[in-house]
């Protein structure tokens, strides 16, 4: 199990996996439909060039470049351990640009989140990532949303033939020649004078908004 961790953890191996799963993504994608609920969103402040944080699971990750369609990359916080490199190499073929965090006394410096903001960049963020509770909105995508004065658009996706891997997050691979959906919703706005116990409210709010893409998604993937 030893060598296996420190294999995967080895940078050309990662480069190679990386490329695989490239090409495993296009297949899914070149075999299967698509179908975008609420892009209207999203689509208002891509043209506007009007940043926003992106939010959805860690477990629905591998399809997620599908679903950005501005000419700017979205900018996805990632962790950075072995999973969050991983995630960057994979994420340079498609529209994302991963962005390593740093951590101090477990608080996440907000210094290139500002200047991502202030160029008009957008940010994704996984909301229960990046070690769980799977499905549970940390208070970090709030105090971020609250400190930098910008909406939270939430996102769900499925698809009609899957299957989840035994991890924490119950990670999703889309089968080839699947019914596709994204769900986008409502920007969540959080105000920037909220109390830190009002912080959990907006948790439970994003929570349950992304469970509502997330099923929207499914009734579209029958």
């Amino acid at each position: 199990m030893r060598i296996k961790k420190k294999l995967l953890k080895n940078s050309s191996i990662q480069n190679i996996l990386g490329f695989l799963t490239f090409l495993y993504i296009s297949t899914v994608k070149f075999t299967s439909s698509f179908n975008y609920v609420n892009q209207s969103i999203p689509e208002e402040y891509w043209k506007k060039q009007k940043p926003f944080i992106m939010a959805f699971w860690h477990g629905q990750l591998l399809m997620i470049g599908h679903s950005w369609k501005a000419d700017k990359k979205v900018n996805i916080l990632a962790s950075g351990h072995s999973d969050g490199r991983f995630g960057a190499i994979v994420g340079k073929y498609f529209n994302l640009n991963n962005i390593p965090t740093r951590t101090n006394n477990k608080k996440t410096s907000l210094r290139p989140i500002y200047e991502l903001v202030k160029n008009k960049n957008y940010i994704g963020i996984t909301p229960d990532g990046p070690r769980g509770p799977k499905e549970t909105v940390s208070e970090g995508v709030i105090k971020i949303a609250k400190s930098l004065n910008i909406p939270i658009i939430p996102i769900g996706f499925w698809s009609s033939k899957n299957f989840k891997l035994k991890s924490w997050d119950s990670f999703l691979i889309t089968m080839p020649f699947s019914k596709c959906s994204f769900v986008w919703n409502e920007p969540l706005i959080v105000p920037n004078n909220i109390s830190d116990d009002q912080i959990p409210y907006y948790q439970k709010l994003l929570e349950k908004i992304i469970n509502q893409s997330v099923k929207k998604a499914k009734s579209h993937c029958r």
